[in-house]
């Protein structure tokens, strides 16, 4: 059984998407950009912070474990994956 992090990233509340680490759950974010807004303004529209919840494993967020934390997730920190991944 791994033991290896799982991060689910969330907007609107929802899980958005997922990945084995903080950047790569930073992506998930691209899903649902809205080439209208900056990310500062859909933060401050959205319903719900966005956050990434940090898991054990895989497998603990399969068995509905709670999560070790959540992360604020920041207009910087969006915009920082997504350059970065071009």
């Amino acid at each position: 059984m791994s033991q290896e992090p799982f991060f689910e990233a969330l907007w609107e509340g929802e899980g958005i998407g997922d990945g084995g680490d903080v950047n790569e759950a930073l992506l998930s974010y691209a899903t649902v950009q809205d080439d209208d807004l900056s990310w500062e303004e859909a933060i401050r529209r959205a319903s719900a912070p966005p956050c990434i919840k940090r898991y054990r494993s895989f497998e603990a967020y399969l068995d509905n474990a709670d999560e070790l934390e959540t992360i604020e997730v920041s207009a910087v920190m969006i915009d920082a994956a997504l350059t970065q991944a071009g």
